[in-house]
C-alpha cells in the first residue's frame, strides 16, 4: 500500500520521502523507527518541512484478548498508533505556518466491526487512530490542514497473502459484495484524491473501502 502511494505521488511530480525500518525501494528512502520519538524528531530535521503526511504503517496482530501479550499488545499499539502520533506532531508546526497541509492515516475496517480475522490490539489501535484523525482535524482546521482517515479492508498485501490462510481468505470473499480483495492502486487512488487541493472541504472523514463489507 505504501509502495503504491509513493508510485502515484512520484507520477504526479512529488518529491517523496519514504520512511520505513528497512530502506524503501522506491522515493527517497529514510530509515526510520516510528516507534521511537526521537528517531522520529531526527528524521524530521533531516527532512524539512512536508505538504503531505500519510501515516501508513502499521502491524497486524491476530491475537484476541487472552491470547495477547503484554508485550504484544504494546508492540501493536506503538507502530499502528504512537507512531502515528509521533509524525503528525513532528510535521505540524510547518503545515500550520504554511497553512496548508494533508494528514491521512490509514485506518482500518477492523475499528468498526471489533476485528473479523483482526485480533484485539490491531482493531483497538485502529479504532483509536480513527479518534486520533478526528482529534488532529478539529485542532487543525483553521490553519488549513485536514486530516483524514482511510478505512480499507483487505487490501491485497501480505497481511493478506501471507498471514491469513486460504480458507480464511475463500471465507472472506464470499462476505466481500464485490468479490475480491482491494488492489493497493485502489488505496493510492483515494490517498491522491484526499492529499489533493480538491479535497480542502473535507477533513475528520474516514473513508471506507471495503467492497461493500460493511455499509453505514
Amino acid at each position: 500500500m505504501g509502495a503504491a502511494v509513493v508510485r502515484a505521488f512520484l507520477e504526479d511530480g512529488l518529491k517523496v520521502f519514504a520512511l520505513d525500518v528497512k530502506p524503501p525501494a522506491q522515493g527517497e528512502g529514510v530509515v526510520c523507527d516510528i516507534t521511537d520519538p526521537a528517531a522520529v524528531e531526527r528524521t524530521a530535521k533531516r527532512i524539512g518541512e512536508v505538504d503531505i503526511l500519510v501515516n501508513n504503517a502499521g502491524i497486524l496482530s491476530n491475537n484476541k484478548s487472552e491470547a495477547t501479550s503484554p508485550e504484544e499488545w504494546r508492540r501493536v499499539l506503538s507502530v499502528n498508533l504512537d507512531g502515528a502520533f509521533y509524525m503528525a506532531r513532528a510535521f505540524i508546526p510547518g503545515m500550520k505556518k504554511r497553512r496548508w497541509g494533508r494528514i491521512v492515516n490509514t485506518c482500518s475496517l477492523a475499528a468498526k466491526t471489533g476485528g473479523l480475522t483482526a485480533g484485539t490490539a490491531y482493531s483497538v489501535s485502529k479504532g483509536a487512530l480513527t479518534s486520533l484523525t478526528f482529534s488532529l482535524a478539529r485542532e487543525l482546521a483553521s490553519f488549513g490542514v485536514t486530516a483524514n482517515g482511510i478505512s480499507p479492508a483487505y487490501v491485497k498485501t501480505p497481511m493478506i497473502t501471507e498471514q491469513l490462510s486460504e480458507a480464511q481468505r475463500q471465507a472472506l470473499l464470499k462476505d466481500i459484495p464485490v468479490g475480491r480483495f482491494c488492489e493497493p492502486e485502489e488505496f493510492a487512488h483515494v490517498v491522491r484524491f484526499l492529499a489533493s487541493p480538491l479535497a480542502g472541504f473535507i477533513t475528520g472523514e474516514v473513508i471506507d473501502l471495503n467492497g461493500g463489507l460493511l455499509m453505514d
